[in-house]
Parts: structure tokens; sequence; C-alpha cells
């Protein structure tokens, strides 16, 4: 091989290396970039809420007992027994008072807290920027008013039916026994009226 193609080999061969390492990094350019895309985004959660029962007695979380300071996860279903009360923390958008014998679930948003109630009390507290709503029915909504921090509270009204219920029984027992009573003096009052009357006597 003569000196001249001795030397176009050489820039032949240069030529071809330069060449395939430019291909090289086309190629590995986009795989780059796709990894960088594929990088998750890192969501923003809602923060859970946070239990406080009366005297630290049991309440029930989705037929578990919880406690003081147990976490609420939004779509959870509470329940609270006779003489036990409890409340949850939804800080920032405000808080839930339960009382004893209620049952309920809470769902809950970054702006918005939903009460489904299915028996007893409760009172809702809820931040400005944030909307309340209690449930009882489709056709009973009571709303809390997001312009400003705002309170309601609601009863459903099976539990209102039964509280009249236990109210009125004793009142009608009473009421009974005043009848027993006053019966026996309905009757003697025609008899001894009549003859206590100076109307009535005849002069001597």
């Amino acid at each position: 091989m003569n000196p001249r193609t001795q030397r176009i080999a050489s820039l032949l061969a240069l030529f071809l290396v330069v060449s395939i390492s430019q291909v090289g990094i086309g190629f590995a350019a986009p795989e780059t970039a796709t990894a960088v895309n594929e990088t998750p985004v890192p969501q923003v959660q809602n923060p859970a809420g946070i239990l406080t029962t009366v005297g630290n007695k049991p309440i029930t979380v989705n037929d578990a007992a919880s406690v003081t300071g147990a976490t609420i996860l939004s779509g959870a279903t509470i329940e609270t027994p006779d003489g036990v009360g409890a409340t949850v923390s939804l800080d920032p958008r405000g808080s839930l008072e339960i009382e004893q014998h209620t049952k309920l679930t809470l769902n809950f948003q970054e702006k918005h807290i939903k009460v489904v109630l299915l028996k007893g009390c409760v009172t809702l507290h809820t931040r400005k920027g944030t909307l309340g709503e209690i449930e009882t029915s489709k056709d009973m909504v009571s709303k809390t008013d997001p312009k400003k921090d705002d309170v309601i509270r609601v009863c459903h009204p099976d539990s209102v039916m039964e509280a009249s219920a236990v109210v009125a029984g004793p009142a009608l027992d009473l009421l009974s026994m005043l009848g027993v009573i006053a019966a026996p003096a309905a009757a003697v009052v025609p008899v001894v009226l009549p003859g206590s009357n100076p109307s009535n006597s005849s002069p001597e």
C-alpha cells in the first residue's frame, strides 16, 4: 500500500469513529430526557384528622376501638357509645364534635368537610375558606358559610324522636297516676258539696 492510499484509509477510519460517536450520543440523549421526564412528582395528600375522646375512653372507628391520638382518615365511620363523646381535629379546616350515642361517616378534602349523620348529634366548626356539610338524608343537608369561620349543630331526626319519647314516657306515667288519684276525688265532690251547701238547708 502506497503512502497516499494509507493516508486516505486513516482519514476514513477517523471519520467513521467520529460519526459512530456522534450517533451514540444522539441515541443516548433521548434516554436521559426520558429518565428525567419519568421522575415521579410527589402528590400533596390531605392531612389526616386526630381523634380526642372524653376521658380517653374508647369509641369505634371503622369497627375498631380507638382512643385519643388515633388517626382519622377520610371516609372513616365513627360511632360513640352512651356516655362518651369525641372530637376530630381537622386542622387547618376545622373540627368536628361528636356527642354520645352518635354514628356518622366523615369525609374531608383540602377545603371541604362532609358528615353523613346516621344517628345522634354533632357540631361542625369550619375555618374561613372551608365548606362544611352535615347530611341527615338526601333532602336534608346543613351547610356552613365558607366566607367566614362558622359553626353548625345538627341532630338526626330519628334521634330527636327517640329523645322525645324518652322524655314523654315518665310524663305520661305521671299524668296517669294523677288521673287515678283525681278520679275518686271527683266522685266524692258531688256527694259532699250539696249536703254542705247552706242555700239548700231548710229554715228551722
